[in-house]
């Protein structure tokens, strides 16, 4: 299974390294990241444990997390199939970018190379992913890779005392490709 993954727009996604931990714990210092991240990333010790779950999803089969990296090698993003179940073939797409890669089209490049590579390489049918609906930016990355909404699931999301409702987004192997193209 390959571990490096090319994209048109000049990103590549790899597999996460124990190099990437300073990236990592970077990346979830504000607010609105460490509040999604499922677990406080504190220090050096906690981001090397993130990236030891990653490694163990992959090898389980049961998740695919990549680091997206600019042409500088600099890591600006992630993106991941998650909850891969092949008795269905389907999968959970997530992902993030760094404060500086926001607004740029990355995490759309992104989710469209990982959607390409798991209906290729992993036969996956149907890709699923869900947003916050007060995340309009998030919203906008599902529709540029090829998402289409299905509709909302109420109060599904709960950080700290408040409930959010989602929107659901899902994409097929057989929907054309978006018109930011094939990856």
């Amino acid at each position: 299974m390959r571990d490096r993954l090319a994209t048109a727009a000049g990103l590549t996604l790899r597999r996460w390294e124990d190099t990437d931990a300073d990236a990592v714990l970077a990346a979830f210092a504000p607010a609105e990241m460490a509040r999604q991240s499922g677990r406080r990333l504190r220090d050096r010790a906690d981001a090397m444990m993130w990236l030891a779950d990653r490694r163990q999803d992959w090898d389980a089969g049961t998740g695919y997390c990549w680091a997206v990296v600019d042409q500088r090698a600099v890591v600006v993003g992630s993106v991941a199939v998650s909850a891969v179940d092949r008795r269905h073939d389907t999968g959970w797409v997530s992902y993030w970018t760094v404060e500086s890669a926001r607004g740029r089209g990355v995490a759309a490049v992104a989710a469209g190379a990982l959607s390409a590579w798991a209906f290729g390489e992993l036969g996956l049918f149907r890709l699923e992913l869900g947003h916050r609906i007060n995340n309009p930016a998030s919203c906008r990355v599902a529709e540029r890779a090829g998402f289409r909404v299905e509709g909302v699931e109420r109060a599904k999301l709960r950080y700290g005392d408040t409930r959010y409702d989602v929107e659901l987004h899902a994409r097929l192997a057989t929907d054309p490709y978006p018109p930011l193209g094939p990856p």
